[in-house]
């Protein structure tokens, strides 16, 4: 948000640098997902586009960390499509690993035996933290749920983290994953659960300055509308910053009703957009529904005529898209 914009409306922070906000369900789930990694095995947290996945996945580690009782690691590797049970071992040895010259072995066995005994070195469970895990492969989670024997045959503990998009939890639930999915432990989060108003609140109180109440830089009305309308804290984040902007455009202030709707898209909930938000992509698309990705890239811009369009919207539904 620009200087001018914050200065005008007496913010004295932008909404991303508000802090972390917890509804129940987080407070719930952040206490149920430190006790299952404690106990090792394969974790999921799976969460649409903005619900809050990653800030919720640091604070998890960082609480870990400062407890001292479990080894962090985590895989930084940011093109996950092409990250590989290799790369996430590789993760492992060099966070595990107390030496700075680290020299993993190339071989598979000498390898996995080196991880043994470095975790076992360690005389801590082990939790291996990895983001946007939708993007990876069924190999590699079938790597990673063996991987996990490994360790425990070993002596040891590892639990891997993995949060994604929903289409994580999907794949893990479909019969050619079944036997990992069965063996996972699923956690959803699910945005702001309803308390989008209590979100705009606090965001509001975290970041005008002191003095200026909430009411006097944005219409009540004019919360309520966005509350109403959007779903994730990003969601409401984006939204908000641009009511300012367009408040300051006018010299609106507080900002009016009037001004947050014509801010708000009306693509917002089309397929398009749910279906990115929930991790699927014009590839995972094709993939999952059999077709050529044309035809998916036409079915996500509305250009497939209306029976094609019918019969791939009951396929979506038959195999759980979040689709109406």
């Amino acid at each position: 948000m620009l200087s001018d914009v914050m200065d005008y409306y007496g913010l004295e922070r932008e909404f991303r640098n508000a802090g972390y906000f917890q509804t129940d369900h987080h407070r719930q789930l952040f206490k149920d997902m430190r006790a299952t990694i404690r106990s090792g095995g394969l974790v999921a947290l799976s969460g649409i586009v903005g619900s809050g996945k990653t800030v919720t996945l640091r604070r998890i580690q960082d609480v870990l960390a400062e407890e001292g009782k479990i080894i962090v690691a985590k895989s930084l590797s940011v093109d996950k499509e092409r990250v590989n049970l290799g790369t996430l071992i590789t993760a492992l040895f060099f966070d595990l690993s107390p030496k700075k010259d680290i020299k993993i072995p190339t071989q598979g066995e000498k390898r996995e035996r080196a991880l043994q005994e470095l975790i076992k070195q360690g005389r801590k469970p082990v939790a291996l933290f990895v983001d946007e895990a939708h993007d990876l492969h069924g190999h590699t989670l079938r790597g990673l749920k063996r991987l996990i024997e490994v360790v425990q045959d070993g002596g040891g503990s590892l639990a891997v983290v993995l949060a994604g998009h929903p289409k994580l939890k999907n794949d893990l639930r479909r019969p050619t994953l079944e036997e990992i999915g069965y063996r996972a432990t699923i956690f959803t989060l699910e945005g702001l659960a309803g308390c989008g108003r209590d979100y705009i609140d606090w965001l509001l109180g975290q970041c005008v300055k002191e003095g200026v109440a909430p009411a006097d830089v944005i219409e009540p009305e004019a919360c309520e509308l966005l509350a109403e309308r959007l779903t994730t804290p990003l969601q409401i984040e984006q939204h908000l910053g641009l009511a300012f902007e367009a408040g300051f455009q006018v010299g609106e202030k507080p900002v009016t009703l009037a001004v947050a709707e014509s801010v708000l898209s009306g693509h917002l909930s089309n397929w398009e957009a749910t279906l990115t938000r929930n991790g699927y992509d014009v590839k995972a698309l094709s993939t999952l529904l059999n077709i050529k990705p044309k035809e998916a890239r036409s079915l996500l811009s509305g250009d497939v005529d209306a029976v094609r369009a019918q019969e791939l919207h009951e396929q979506m539904l038959t195999v759980g898209l979040p689709v109406i």
